[in-house]
Order: structure tokens, then sequence, then C-alpha cells
């Protein structure tokens, strides 16, 4: 193997995809952590699947994560995978990396790269000087029952979306349409209005290049170059999407090691997990806000409560954080002057975590300003929409300042997040 990847934290890896003959369609189902209030969605998922073969099987929608039941459901997701195995569904590309071309419901083509991260290279520590970090803050209460699904489960699959800071488009863009000599693995169009994926296996000499590529965007003069930063730790993968996955992925990884003696570490499977690798500066990629609902409160309360919170903040917008809201009773802005938060949706995390805490209710994180208003202007709830953050502010952001509120950004709308189709053996 190329002794590159040793220093990048990344890897090829032993990739498992369906045999040939597998309708991929009904294979491939989006992120588990997508459409959590639109149980419709799920339905619509798994009537096109039916009986035939599908990660929906192998996955456990986070809408049903707290729900009655829940163990049993995971058991029944290990149990698919081990009898997925059992039935020799997959074949195994070894030590691969793979390119993906996807089309995004907008019809622009995004562009990722496909391999593995050594989990002892990241950390979700804000202000860790990890070569693989966090974004947003990791809310740890969210972790253990996700550790429930992952601790037995034989085989990862993953929707985790690493960002790359390449403006020069060395790493991933000169593989474009797999670059003539890349074998084509699979050509398909997504369910739901996923649009169409495109995926190939990379060559020995492709590896090699995008490793020496990615080595370069770590040297101390690209640290210098980007953020006037050539003595600080090297930052290479920012996490997009998928935080709280990887962090469950580390945290298994975790409880593994103290099970064998650390000459054994590097070989256990669980120390490494399947990612997809993005550039930051894909012109396909946008950075959506991730909007707020706040189920089983009075809105005229709540909204009380934000002025109440923030002195001077009022009705309408006006100059600092202007945060639109929707409810039952209507429409409206509230705007915040002189916030103390970089970002609005910092300033308006910070006081419903505060108001749900006091006096009840349920926060949950929606895609989609439509969704947001047709959600929010139910009886007893209440819906904040938040501003895009521009994605130019991202490394720059996580190198000076560490990472960003929860849930600040969403890479794209739901319907174009990643799609479970590659997986790899954990156990």
């Amino acid at each position: 193997m190329n002794e590159t990847w040793k220093t990048l934290g990344f890897y090829p890896a032993d990739i498992l995809l369906p045999k040939a003959g597998t309708d991929m369609t009904r294979w491939a189902v989006v992120a588990c952590d997508q459409f959590t209030s639109q149980p419709e969605y799920w339905q619509a998922v798994e009537e096109t699947v039916g009986d035939s073969p599908s990660t929906l099987r192998l996955i456990l929608p986070e809408a049903g994560l707290n729900a009655p039941g829940v163990e049993d459901r995971i058991a029944a997701v290990n149990d698919s995978m081990g009898q997925y195995l059992k039935e020799d569904l997959f074949r195994t590309l070894e030590n691969s990396l793979l390119y993906i071309e996807r089309t995004q419901s907008d019809g622009k083509i995004r562009r990722g790269l496909i391999g593995m991260v050594d989990l002892e290279r990241y950390d979700f520590t804000p202000g860790s000087g990890a070569l693989i970090r966090a974004t947003e803050g990791t809310v740890l209460s969210r972790i253990p029952p996700r550790v429930r699904v992952r601790q037995d489960a034989p085989i990862e699959l993953p929707h985790v979306m690493l960002l790359i800071d390449d403006p020069d488009r060395t790493v991933i863009e000169p593989l474009a349409g797999g670059a003539g000599a890349a074998e084509k693995l699979y050509d398909f169009d997504l369910q739901q209005g996923g649009g169409h994926l495109t995926g190939w296996r990379l060559t020995e000499a492709q590896m090699d290049d995008a490793a020496a590529a990615l080595a370069g965007l770590c040297a101390p003069e690209e640290m210098e170059k980007k953020y006037g930063m050539g003595n600080a730790a090297p930052l290479l993968f920012a996490v997009g999407d998928g935080n709280h996955s990887l962090a469950t992925a580390k945290q298994c990884y975790e409880n593994a090691k103290k099970s064998v003696p650390e000459s054994e570490w590097e070989s256990l499977p669980a120390r490494y997990a399947l990612v997809e690798v993005v550039n930051n500066h894909d012109e396909a990629l946008q950075f959506e806000p991730i909007h707020r609902v706040v189920f089983g409160v009075e809105p005229e309360k709540v909204l009380e409560a934000l002025k109440a919170f923030y002195p001077g903040a009022y009705e309408g917008e006006g100059e600092g954080h202007v945060i639109a809201y929707t409810h039952a009773g209507g429409r409206g802005h509230i705007t915040v002057p002189e916030p103390k938060m970089q970002l609005a949706v910092g300033t308006l995390q910070t006081f419903l975590d505060q108001y749900v805490q006091e006096h009840g209710g349920e926060i949950d994180y929606i895609h989609g300003g439509g969704v947001t208003d047709r959600l929010g202007g139910r009886p007893g709830n209440i819906g904040f929409k938040l501003p895009a953050m521009g994605k130019e502010q991202l490394f720059k952001t996580v190198m000076a300042d560490g990472v960003l509120p929860r849930k600040t950004f969403s890479m794209g709308h739901a319907q174009d997040k990643r799609y479970y189709v590659e997986a790899r053996k954990i156990k």
C-alpha cells in the first residue's frame, strides 16, 4: 500500500456492493436522519422497496430511534445484515477507492471519493487539532442510542460526508467521468426524487495521484496560504454531514479498544469508518440552513420569551440577527440587535435550549423552508427559519474558533443527501 495514506488518516477500503442483478433503485435509500418529521416519506420508501434487497432493512430511520419497540427493530436490522452476508448478496472490492458522481434534484453533478478514515485521527472535541474534525457541536446525549444500533452490527453503511478545502481542484475533479481508466460499477436512478448516481472503482495509479494531492492540501504552506496559520495543526477533513454518526463510530471503536491489547488496535475493523469525501469548492455543493420547529408549546409565549431573553429584540426586520417564524396565528420576524454570537443559528439555539429545558417542548431540525412553515403552522407548534451560512466560512471558522453551533448548516436539500449504497464489514 502507498505509505502516504498513513499520513492522511484516509485509506482505500474493502468495500461491499450488491452483486449484479440487484435492483439498485430499490437497494439505495436516503440517509436515516432525513425526513424525521415526515413519516409519509418513509412509508413511500417502504412501498417502493417491497420485498427486494434494500439498505432500508440495514438501517434504522431516526424518526423511530426513540419509538416503542426500538430494541426489536435494532435486532431486526442486525439480523438482516447477517442474512444478507449469509446469502452472499455482496461482492467485495478489496483495497479500493470509489469515485462517484451524484446528479442532484437541481440537475447539478456533485463529485465524491469513497474510502475509510482512521478514527484515531478524528476528534469531535471543540478546538481539537486532529486531522479530521467535527464542524458543529456534538450532542453527547445523541450518541448512546446510535451506539446501540452500531455496536452489534456486522457491517456499516455510511452517510458521512467529509469536506476538503481544495480550491485548485486537485484531488477529486481530475477523476471526472471515471477519467477513462476506472471501472464503472453502477449507474442508476435514485428513488423518491433523489436524482441519479454513477460510481467507478479507481485504478492503482489514480489512487496514488489522489493520495499525493491530499497530502499537498495539509502541507504547512497550504495552511498559511489559506488560513494564515502555517504553524497550526493541519485540518484536512471537516465533517460536513453525519457528525453524530462519525462520533458514534468513534465511541464504538473506543469501546472495542478496551477488550484487546494496544498492539491489536490497528487491526480492529471498528477502528475505521467508511465515508464520502467532497470538495468544499464543488459548484454543486450548496450550504442550506437547517431550520427549527418546536413542538408542544404555546407560540406566543415562546416569542415573548425570546424577546425577553435578548433585551432589545423586537418584531420586524432590522440590523442584527433576523429570525423568521411561523405558527398557526401568523408569520413574522424577530430581530436581535448587536448579537454576541457570530451566526443567527447560535443566537436562536442558545435560547431554544434553555426554553425547552425550563418550559418543555421538543425541537426538531428541518430541511426546507416549506416544510418548516407547514409543520410550524400546526396548532401547538412554532417554526423558525434561519439564513444560510456561506460555505467559504467553514474551514476558516473551524481553524480559528473551533466548532459551529450544532445543526448550523446542511449540505443541500434533504432529497440530495447521501444515499446508502456501499457497505463495509466492521466485525
